[in-house]
């Protein structure tokens, strides 16, 4: 049994890495998973699991203490470990360090569904929420998408957005934090959220045609980033039938008031990997659901494993 570290990770991952591990899985038979989520006092602990035939199977467990950040020192507010097993003989093969691996698989994950999704010509991006997912996502869907050169950084906290536009900027990265969030969202070509929102931030009447709109944040059923017209005005997909319908607030509510029905999703990433869906016009607006789970981590840390055994 290996034991994989941060370091690890990012000695051999990079976004294309990333984004090609999901793409192959993602050729692979649909997995089988299964999460489980306790929670007190809005801390939180997620224990997901996948098994993906003729690839790998794993368990990824997590605490999410949104405070964390906030304490002196910091910590994550996420933090956590994979099991990797061997899909042949059962045994486990490595134990990867999960807050760095995390943030590969989330942002990969939205990255994916972007490099189908989103207009090959796209040249503006915002990005709404400034936490630790914010950097990761504008790096990995820049990476798919090298004709951005324009970000904005919407933030509750403008500081926080102000530091992250900073950092951007050292490594070459143009961005701007914008304080008008709708202006914003009305000039953008590419969306992506990742913030703690049980209120929709993103109004579908202020989206343009052909903008393609990446939801990360909203992962319990109370959670939403989006607002109905954002989802009726656009083509919806998910990352995952499994880990997005009855589990997140983004599909489950706009379900339960009959906003939107199951037929409304247009298709996976298995669908989208696979041709068997994706935009149609480059004056449809597409909506991403990123949902994550297990199995994105298994593929990414048997990518990783694998490199590393090199």
């Amino acid at each position: 049994m290996r034991i994989v570290t941060g370091d690890d990770i990012r000695s051999v991952c990079s976004w294309p890495f990333a984004v090609e591990a999901l793409r192959a899985g993602h050729r692979m038979p649909p997995a089988d998973l299964k999460d489980s989520l306790i929670e007190s006092t809005g801390r939180k602990m997620l224990v997901r699991t996948a098994w993906i035939p003729g690839l790998a199977s794993g368990v990824k467990a997590v605490t999410i203490y949104p405070d964390n950040p906030s304490q002196d020192p910091p910590a994550p507010s996420v933090q956590g470990q994979v099991l990797l097993f061997d899909e042949a003989e059962g045994h486990v093969v490595a134990v990867l360090e999960g807050v760095e691996l995390t943030a590969w698989k989330t942002a990969g994950d939205s990255a994916l569904g972007a490099s189908c999704l989103a207009r090959a010509d796209v040249r503006s991006m915002l990005m709404v929420g400034a936490g630790s997912m914010a950097r990761p996502l504008i790096e990995a869907h820049c990476s798919v998408r090298p004709s951005i050169d324009q970000v904005m950084i919407w933030n509750r906290s403008a500081p926080r957005a102000e530091e992250l536009a900073a950092s951007l900027g050292k490594d070459g990265i143009s961005a701007q934090v914008v304080s008008d969030l709708d202006a914003a969202v009305s000039r953008a070509d590419l969306i992506s959220t990742a913030t703690m929102s049980t209120e929709p931030l993103i109004r579908g009447a202020a989206l343009k045609p052909g903008t393609h709109v990446d939801l990360v944040g909203a992962y319990t059923p109370s959670m939403r980033e989006a607002d109905d017209e954002t989802l009726t005005r656009g083509r919806l997909f998910v990352d995952s039938y499994a880990t997005t319908i009855g589990h997140i607030g983004e599909i489950m509510i706009p379900m339960a008031s009959g906003v939107i029905a199951r037929e409304t999703l247009q298709g996976d990433l298995h669908d989208l990997v696979q041709g068997k869906a994706g935009r149609t016009s480059d004056d449809e607006i597409t909506v991403f659901k990123n949902g994550g789970g297990a199995h994105l981590d298994v593929m990414i840390a048997h990518a990783v494993y694998q490199a590393l055994c090199r």
